[in-house]
């Protein structure tokens, strides 16, 4: 929100936006060089030349220059310096030696882009980093034939131009492995609308991703010599050129687990205040004010919001996140916080900004921005009240509020700020993060029979006490979205009994019970945990009741709803992601923090009690029990060295030794060492797992 535009933008600006968006980016980008690599030592399409004639049209259209070649003694780190993108177009087998590999690789990891068309996932099979590069090696194929493609993401410059759906014809692959956990998927295949797909219901078909500092984009579109003709496709090839080349800025993270709160239905959406937005085809666009359009079926609180914008000029706009429902957008302004939208406006209140409160990063703001006319996406983050921005990847602001008055959790809305003033969404979604929620047990909303109780060895201090049969206590404001675990903290000297979880009311169906013994005695601590099953999702009160016979049954000093672990990234302190140091294969090799970037090195999965990337455990190194003993990367052995266990204070405890996962000196910068330490519950030993 502003009332007064500190700058204009100038009219022939404004008016080239309006003639057309695309190619307002286009002529913006300064020239560049693009290298165009077409080797085969397979199947040779024929589409080959057609399709090095269409980039080399599309460079004259819009500056960049293209090198077309098959001789690989090109791949040198002197020559490929010169070129801002490779395109493999149609390669396939070994086209690259080892010192050819080797200057590649360099290039890319050192910031060069690379774009793969269709059989370039029939390319290099036994080089583990040309798979990493591409994404996904190719399988097999049906016959060439007319398909539906679902486009997924809107924003990014190589499908922002397409509908929903596109149908054409090409020759279909299937992969060996599905990308989806290391890329961003832009476009998928519908297999119900074509015979001999092999990928089941999530087939992705064009992705893009980043590898070191390097950019990638791929499509397995390409195959006949028609497709090199269509405006879509070409549109698609440059879109994925301008990206990998740096000449438009993308979110090409990984992405799984959102849930949709706007994609072209306005289901749970309220209009607070004047004007309001129009929605067609799955946009919504901005008229008069000043308003804002609010999710109002459920409010959140520790989540991951994402979403895509579009302004036409030098336009105002923003997100406002932790405000109470109301129909007055003017609350959300006097009890939110805005996420600002509009490039032009002073520090504190311009694109990125906590409106009013603090100012984004403007150096990497301006880095990030891609410019009016051109989709941006924003992920805003939310960890009790801390909030984070991104913008197309790039953090822009991290601010935490002190205000008590104030706080992030709430309602979600975008704001129509008057005539004038145009904005459009896309693709607005939602996901809880993946926080296990612990909370103190005596800090309840409303309860039957049972009260806090002071004594030594809680948490807190205090903890749920006079626990009989059928007394109960209710917790309000939970998120329980993909929540199946529940896990308290009891103690009991008495004859013990049953916690039964519920949602929504004290007589609400049972969504898990757990038996609580008794624990030795009235200062012997336990924890007790259970599946649950039927858990509603959104925000909800929480129930916990209580049976059992005879009276004392027990007392509950915490408890946490958690989220089953699944594959992905796991952050830690300074919101920072679990590294592998350069993406490294070899035992021995260092466990750090590092920025989050979606790479291989820093997706994670949970077997049994070990945790797993690049093939290889995450390992106490020498099977060490001393406080500062370096965590590494090392074959899977089944040892206790790589057994870790979630803790309800968000610790990963290693069994074996006693000790929890930990940053060394409490550090949050590029390269710390990850250790084992005394277990301590601060915040250097806190992982939100995936």
């Amino acid at each position: 929100m502003r009332t007064l535009r500190s700058i204009l933008w100038s009219a022939a600006l404004v008016s080239t936006l309006v003639a057309g968006a695309e190619t307002a980016a286009c002529a913006a980008d300064t020239a560049y060089d693009v290298l165009v690599f077409s080797k085969t030592a397979g199947f040779r399409h024929d589409s080959i030349a057609v399709g090095v004639q269409a980039l080399r049209d599309l460079g004259a259209a819009n500056d960049f220059t293209v090198t077309a070649t098959e001789d690989a003694a090109v791949f040198t780190a002197g020559n490929l310096a010169q070129y801002e993108a490779v395109v493999f177009l149609n390669t396939t087998g070994d086209v690259l030696d080892d010192t050819q590999q080797t200057a590649f690789e360099a290039y890319i990891r050192g910031g060069g882009g690379y774009v793969g068309v269709h059989a370039a996932a029939d390319t290099e099979y036994a080089w583990p980093f040309y798979g990493e590069l591409v994404g996904a090696w190719f399988a097999s194929h049906p016959a060439i034939q007319q398909a539906t493609i679902k486009v997924e993401d809107r924003a990014h410059a190589a499908t922002a131009g397409l509908g929903q759906t596109w149908v054409r014809t090409d020759e279909w692959y299937n992969y060996q492995t599905n990308p989806r956990s290391t890329a961003h998927v832009l476009a998928s295949l519908d297999e119900s609308s074509y015979t001999g797909g092999g990928m089941g219901a999530d087939h992705p078909h064009t992705w893009c991703k980043t590898v070191g500092s390097g950019r990638s984009f791929y499509t397995g579109s390409g195959h006949t010599q028609a497709a090199y003709a269509e405006a879509g496709f070409r549109a698609l090839l440059l879109g994925g050129i301008r990206y990998a080349a740096r000449r438009v800025d993308a979110d090409c993270r990984p992405e799984t687990g959102y849930s949709t709160l706007y994609n072209g239905s306005t289901t749970g959406w309220s209009q607070a205040g004047p004007g309001g937005f129009t929605s067609t085809d799955a946009t919504l666009s901005s008229y008069d004010g000043m308003g804002l359009f609010w999710y109002s079926a459920q409010q959140f609180t520790d989540y991951s919001l994402k979403l895509d914008w579009r302004l036409a000029g030098d336009d105002n706009s923003g997100v406002f996140i932790g405000f109470p429902a109301s129909a007055d957008p003017w609350s959300a302004v006097n009890n939110g916080y805005e996420i600002q939208i509009d490039a032009t406006d002073s520090v504190d209140r311009t694109t990125g900004a906590v409106y009013g409160f603090q100012s984004a990063d403007v150096a990497a703001r301006d880095a990030a921005l891609n410019p009016p006319g051109s989709w941006n996406t924003f992920e805003i983050t939310v960890a009790g009240e801390r909030l984070q921005v991104f913008l197309n990847g790039v953090k822009v602001n991290d601010f935490t509020n002190t205000d008590p008055a104030r706080s992030l959790a709430g309602y979600v809305g975008l704001q129509n700020h008057g005539t004038g003033d145009d904005v459009s969404f896309r693709n607005i979604r939602i996901k809880p993060a993946g926080v296990d929620r612990t909370v103190q047990a005596e800090s309840f909303n409303s309860a039957a029979g049972v009260s806090p109780y002071t004594k030594a060895g809680a948490h807190n201090g205090q903890t749920l006490g006079y626990v009989d049969p059928g007394d109960w206590a209710a917790y309000a404001g939970l998120d329980l979205t993909g929540v199946t675990r529940f896990k308290a903290r009891v103690v009991s000297g008495g004859p013990g009994g049953t916690i039964q979880i519920r949602a929504g009311s004290a007589t609400g169906a049972v969504l898990g019970s757990v038996a609580v013994p008794n624990t030795g005695g009235w200062t012997t601590f336990a924890d007790v945990s259970t599946q649950l099953s039927g858990v509603p999702v959104g925000v909800q009160t929480l129930y916990l009741t209580f049976t059992g016979t005879g009276g004392g049954l027990f007392d509950v000093d915490d408890f946490t709803v958690a989220r089953a672990p699944g594959s992905g990234a796991i952050t830690g302190p300074g919101w920072t992601c679990l590294d592998v140091s350069g993406a490294g294969t070899a035992d021995g090799t260092k466990i750090q923090l590092w920025t989050c970037n979606g790479s291989a090195a820093q997706q994670w999965s949970p077997v049994g009690q070990t945790w797993r990337v690049l093939g290889k455990c995450l390992d106490v190194a020498g099977g060490g029990t001393a406080d500062g003993t370096k965590v590494q990367l090392w074959t899977c052995n089944g040892s206790g060295a790589q057994n870790w266990t979630p803790q309800t204070d968000g610790s990963l405890r290693n069994p074996q030794s006693g000790r929890c996962l930990d940053a060394a000196g409490g550090a949050t910068a590029d390269g710390t060492q990850a250790q084992i330490w005394t277990c301590s519950g601060g915040a250097a030993q806190r992982w939100n797992l995936p």
